[in-house]
């Protein structure tokens, strides 16, 4: 009875209800799972084509023929084409001022004088030496003609002795003596001779000197040595001046016809400028004003520091519009050896195959050209090589843009590069 009820009181097995429910339950989830990948599969594989199918809108310029002359654009300084500093020469007083700053003069003109009695008074003295000289040349040719006459007296003794004595009329002494008289006053005669070239070479020594005073005496008037204006002055009347002094100069005078404008040209573009070359200036406070020059000269051999050609540019100032010591830009036009192709430097970009642009061809796709820049312009560049003239390109490129891929072509906009819009 007992084994009976203890059969009775164990429970059943479980039927497969519970594990089909878990079986579909497990199903649902995977097949839940399967079905989103796949469904972000679908939808990752659509994003992927519709970015292989994008066709993106750019906007195009043509890449420019550059054949005239290169436009370079150097700052720069005017100067005077000539300066001339004036400084003393005489020493003394500034007695007369007849200039102030601003003052414009002719070659010539008197500017200041100096009062230099002393000077004076060595010129004076000199010349005075110089007729007292005169004076002692006049009785050293007096003396050159009595010896010469006393030269005559003693030949004319001499013979006539030397005919008696041979005759024996007169002494053998007296015969000798007549011939030593000779040979003495024939001494005295070229001592006064000498004495003449003495005093001859000391008159010429004192003319000289008196015209090196007159020299100096000159400079007691201080003149123009050319037309132009006087920037500095530095002397008032009364002012104590000493010659050859290596301060202060007196004044200071520009020739301002004509300014000079150094630059520095780079290396680049150093070969093509030639005493010629025309050039533009502009002033920065002068604005809507264009001022021609050209260049004049320039050293020739480059800078080796800074790599660059010290080049000087003349320009032409008859109405004086310019003022030297201004600030200014010059654009020198550098003839161009061969010509070459403009492009904007935002049509550029720069990766692992270097510097490239995006060509668009006749059927809209992109092709990518790896360009050598021979001059940066700043805004635009001038290529050596890897594009042609006329070519259509992309205008600051897409970084996703592909060798190939087609392209639309965005509504034209005012440009703002200095480079036409394509046109279909």
């Amino acid at each position: 009875m007992k084994v009976h009820d203890a059969a009775r009181d164990v429970p059943p097995p479980p039927g497969k209800g519970p594990f089909l429910l878990v079986g579909l339950v497990g199903i649902g989830l995977v097949t839940w799972g399967a079905y989103g990948h796949w469904q972000r599969d679908v939808e990752a594989t659509a994003t992927l084509e519709r970015i292989r199918s994008l066709v993106p809108q750019v906007r195009l310029v043509v890449a420019e023929r550059a054949a005239g002359p290169l436009d370079l654009k150097l700052p720069g300084q005017t100067q005077a084409f000539t300066t001339a500093a004036i400084a003393a020469r005489a020493t003394g007083y500034i007695a007369e001022r007849r200039i102030d700053i601003g003052s414009r003069v002719k070659a010539g003109d008197l500017l200041l004088r100096i009062a230099a009695p002393d000077l004076d008074q060595q010129l004076a003295q000199a010349e005075a030496q110089v007729g007292q000289l005169r004076a002692q040349l006049l009785q050293a040719q007096a003396q050159v003609e009595q010896a010469r006459a006393n030269v005559n007296l003693a030949n004319l003794t001499n013979n006539r002795t030397t005919t008696l004595a041979v005759q024996g009329w007169a002494s053998r002494q007296n015969a000798d003596t007549a011939q030593a008289s000779v040979l003495s006053q024939a001494a005295t005669l070229a001592a006064a001779e000498a004495g003449v070239k003495v005093a001859t070479a000391n008159i010429k020594s004192q003319e000289a000197v008196v015209e090196r005073l007159k020299a100096l005496t000159a400079f007691e008037r201080v003149v123009a040595p050319f037309d132009g204006v006087v920037t500095i002055r530095n002397v008032d009347v009364g002012d104590l001046v000493r010659a050859d002094n290596g301060g202060t100069p007196l004044l200071s005078i520009d020739q301002d016809t004509t300014l000079r404008i150094t630059v520095n040209v780079p290396q680049n573009d150093a070969t093509g400028v030639e005493p010629g070359v025309k050039a533009e200036i502009t002033v920065p406070q002068m604005p809507g004003r264009t001022f021609a020059g050209f260049v004049e000269r320039s050293s020739v051999a480059l800078d080796a520091a800074s790599r660059t050609l010290t080049t000087q540019v003349d320009v032409p100032n008859p109405d004086r519009t310019l003022r030297a010591g201004l600030y200014a830009y010059v654009t020198l036009k550098i003839p161009r050896t061969e010509p070459s192709v403009t492009v904007p430097a935002e049509a550029t970009v720069f990766n692992h195959n270097g510097m490239q642009v995006a060509e668009v061809g006749e059927d809209d796709r992109v092709t990518w050209r790896t360009i050598e820049v021979r001059r940066d312009l700043g805004r635009t560049l001038e290529l050596k090589s890897g594009l042609t003239a006329d070519s259509r390109i992309i205008y600051s490129p897409p970084p996703d843009l592909r060798d190939g891929q087609s392209i639309e072509r965005a509504k034209p906009a005012a440009p703002e590069k200095p480079m036409r819009s394509a046109e279909r």
